[in-house]
């Protein structure tokens, strides 16, 4: 299983990007190429030889997550389900917005209370420092930025909206051979977490 991290405070959504790359990627480039294109040519219009390395190396895992007809999706489908299947590839890939996803965002959603408030996160991060020595060892501002992003995340992906300091849910209407291709791979689990009940 994956091991929490923190990075996704740094790297966010990206959704223009994992399009951008993906189109590359189906058009027959590697995912080395598509590493060497952004360094070279600066695709995601970033301002630093570093930031470019962790942006290609965080949306190349995100792609690895994906299977052909996900990528063709996001390439060439419409934004809402590429925004959707950004989501997703985040979920496969990041254990800690995984996990609350699944124990606050689908918690929240089954019960009907629609509002996800600072108090909800601080529950979240709290019960997970209590189960894991590695974020208990992350320090308050760490916290902070991932509450951040990942009410960004949330509202950028479709998912949510901002109401004042907190954030509702806004469930999203997902094709129904999107969500039976992802069942059909085994991965109920991740949908779940998207969706509530599926």
């Amino acid at each position: 299983m994956l091991k929490y991290k923190s990075t996704i405070k740094a790297r966010a959504f990206l959704y223009l990007e994992l399009k951008k790359a993906t189109s590359l990627y189906l058009q027959g480039f590697s995912i080395e190429d598509v590493k060497q294109k952004a360094l070279q040519n600066n695709i995601f219009l970033l301002n630093s030889e570093s930031r470019i390395k962790e942006i290609a190396a965080t949306i190349s895992e995100r792609i690895n997550a994906l299977d052909e007809k996900l990528l063709h999706k996001i390439a060439k489908g419409n934004l809402e389900t590429g925004k959707q299947l950004a989501l997703y590839s985040i979920l496969k890939t990041d254990k800690l917005f995984f996990e609350f996803m699944q124990e606050v965002y689908r918690e929240k959603y089954l019960l009907r209370d629609y509002m996800i408030t600072d108090k909800d996160f601080k529950i979240f991060f709290q019960r997970k420092a209590e189960q894991s020595q590695q974020v208990a060892n992350w320090k308050d501002y760490t916290l902070y930025k991932l509450q951040q992003v990942y009410k960004r995340i949330l509202t950028e992906a479709g998912f949510a909206k901002k109401n004042q300091k907190n954030i509702e849910i806004t469930r999203p209407i997902m094709e129904k051979e999107i969500i039976d291709h992802i069942k059909n791979k085994g991965d109920e689990i991740f949908l779940r977490a998207m969706l509530g009940e599926v």
